[in-house]
């Protein structure tokens, strides 16, 4: 009698993201330092301008304001990209349509925040009031933007922390929850600063730098994770 034994087929290795996918995570990958070197050295070199009291927004502003206006219209092209190369490797699967969605929606954000220039406030540029940002048509707009751009970066982190809890990654479910809640309070309190609540306003620059770093830090990493790990299905840890 002759035994026969059924030897399981190795399972295949997850397929890679294609080139373009490829070069479209690598957007979300040099996007946010890119971003963040621009507005700190153009924020150390300019005159009377406090990175710790006054927004990356008011660096537009002045003789020079075109550097961070291009700097906006660069990361969000760049984060726009990553957004559709996050939804190439996210579908099939749970937050596969809103995660990029959301991510694009912040992405935009930024290229309207270059587009329409924001009011002076705290006191830069120099011999403006030191008062809130007035309500000029392109101001409005660019507050507007940031209403809309920093709470869907907010629900971008929560609704991939659902997709990473489904995949047991727990690690990374709980980095996405932390930074939607950092970034969540971290808006609400620099946009109290600029507002010119008393016991904010000194250090509504900073609180506002902490916040988009920490937004900017998740989105790199989940560019990197996103490239590294290309089509592997949810089930995997």
């Amino acid at each position: 009698m002759t035994t026969t034994t059924l030897i399981p087929a190795a399972t295949p290795p997850a397929p890679r993201p294609g080139r373009l996918t490829r070069a479209l995570l690598l957007c979300g990958i040099v996007a946010g330092p890119l971003f963040v070197l621009a507005f700190l050295v153009d924020g150390a070199l300019r005159d009377d301008y406090d990175p710790l009291r006054h927004p990356i927004s008011s660096l537009s502003l002045g003789e020079r304001g075109w550097t961070q206006t291009v700097n906006f219209l660069v990361y969000g092209a760049l984060t726009l990209a990553f957004a559709v190369g996050a939804r190439r490797v996210l579908r099939p699967g749970r937050a596969a349509t809103w995660g990029p969605l959301l991510i694009g929606v912040w992405a935009i954000s930024l290229i309207a925040a270059g587009a329409f220039t924001t009011d002076p406030v705290s006191g830069y540029p120099p011999g403006t009031p030191d008062l809130p940002a007035g309500y000029s048509t392109s101001g409005a707009l660019h507050d507007a933007a940031a209403l809309i751009g920093f709470p869907a970066l907010v629900a971008a982190t929560f609704v991939l922390t659902r997709r990473f809890a489904g995949q047991r990654r727990r690690g990374w479910a709980a980095w996405s929850a932390l930074i939607g809640l950092v970034f969540l309070t971290g808006f609400v309190v620099a946009s109290l600063g600029f507002a010119q609540a008393a016991a904010l306003v000194d250090l509504a620059g900073l609180y506002q730098r902490l916040t988009v770093g920490t937004g900017l830090l998740w989105l790199t990493l989940l560019a990197v994770d996103l490239r590294n790990r290309g089509g592997r299905p949810d089930s995997l840890s």
